[in-house]
């Protein structure tokens, strides 16, 4: 698996969003893990991301159900970006050289 860390600044540029929500919304209808800053690990079908990296899943299961047994019955949800801590990607559907050219792209704009 791929791991991302999204981390919420108000510094942060709106270029860098709409990288990561670009991104994302290649990803939909895949399977990614999502841990939330309390420790929720959630995995289910990526339906859709927004300009603020919030988040909608299908198909959900929850990593710790013991912890969490009121999440599951729970089917699909809505989790608000600012909660995420990383997100989980499958690597076979993740172009890394795209990504990675893309965030250079945008280091060298941001330093010129």
């Amino acid at each position: 698996m791929i791991l991302l860390s999204i981390l919420f600044h108000t510094n942060k540029s709106s270029t860098i969003k709409m990288l990561f929500t670009s991104f994302f919304k290649t990803l939909v209808g895949k399977t990614v893990v999502v841990e939330l800053k309390n420790d929720l690990s959630i995995q289910g079908t990526l339906t859709s991301v927004d300009q603020f990296l919030n988040i909608k899943l299908d198909d959900i299961t929850v990593g710790n159900v013991d912890k969490y047994a009121h999440m599951v019955s729970v089917k699909n949800c809505f989790i608000r970006g600012s909660v995420i801590r990383y997100i989980q990607l499958p690597p076979e559907h993740v172009d890394t050289q795209l990504l990675q050219d893309a965030t250079r792209r945008e280091a060298g704009e941001k330093s010129a």
